[in-house]
């Protein structure tokens, strides 16, 4: 396939636009004069659906929000025959992406990867923060390199409509590397009320995630992920201001501007 910008006469399909990155990047676009099409994440695996999404799209924002790689194969094959370019929306703690990755590098078709670092939306702890100021979780220690889902759309954006990115696999994170425990108390001084963190044991988080129907492998990818992190944290990357040409956003500024969801 011919590599070629995406401008406003082209087309971008935002595969989950109402998802925490997907909606930033259908914004972004726009702002830019980039016509966007968004399509279900759950729509992915129907082929009619797909197959009239893709059309006419010059390049894609995928993210694959299944525990599983099952259909894959043939959603990356719509993609390689129809698209010019895919946007692969993955993550540093990888489990079925891995096999989606491998799908599009045997596709033939041009594409990036962007791995996010743990997306600075903790809105998994809304609830335990509302309801009694106190996160039950394990590996308070473990640092990590939460990235502004703002910035992520923004290198999502130069990816989509700029030649240059096709085959390159980029670390996003923010700049600075917080533990969990520190992160819970910044989301606290932001709202304006006391939160605390409660360390649990592994195999307690772990049940507490199986019982919220999450897939075992999964479970035990994510585990696993924040355990290293307890004694290596990751270092910070420079590839959001390398791309965009501004910093990244840090946790502070994250959570003073999603402060009202925690009240």
């Amino acid at each position: 396939m011919t590599e070629k910008r995406v401008d406003e006469a082209s087309l971008v399909l935002v595969v989950g636009a109402s998802g925490t990155v997907g909606r930033h990047v259908g914004l972004q676009l726009a702002a830019a004069g980039v016509r966007v099409r968004t399509l279900t994440q759950q729509a992915l695996l129907d082929p009619s659906t797909l197959e009239a999404a893709v059309q006419g799209a010059g390049a894609v924002l995928l993210g694959w929000p299944f525990a599983e790689a099952d259909g894959a194969t043939d959603v990356v094959g719509v993609l390689a025959r129809d698209v010019g370019r895919v946007v692969f929306l993955s993550s540093a703690a990888v489990r079925a992406e891995d096999e989606v990755e491998a799908l599009l590098a045997g596709s033939g078709v041009p594409h990036t990867v962007l791995r996010a670092h743990g997306f600075a939306a903790a809105l998994q702890w809304v609830e335990e923060i509302r309801s009694g100021g106190a996160v039950h979780g394990y590996g308070g220690a473990a640092g990590l390199n939460p990235v502004d889902e703002r910035d992520i759309a923004a290198v999502a954006v130069r990816a989509l409509t700029e030649d240059g990115h096709d085959g390159a696999h980029y670390l996003l994170t923010g700049p600075e590397c917080p533990t969990q425990a520190e992160q819970v108390g910044i989301i606290g001084e932001a709202a304006g009320r006391p939160v605390t963190w409660q360390e649990i044991p592994r195999e307690a988080a772990r049940h507490r995630m199986l019982a919220n129907r999450q897939p075992q492998g999964a479970v035990d990818g994510a585990l696993d992920f924040i355990h290293a992190r307890i004694t290596t944290p990751n270092p910070a990357t420079t590839t959001v201001r390398d791309l965009t040409g501004h910093p990244p956003r840090n946790f502070r500024t994250w959570a003073t501007d999603h402060a009202a969801l925690f009240r």
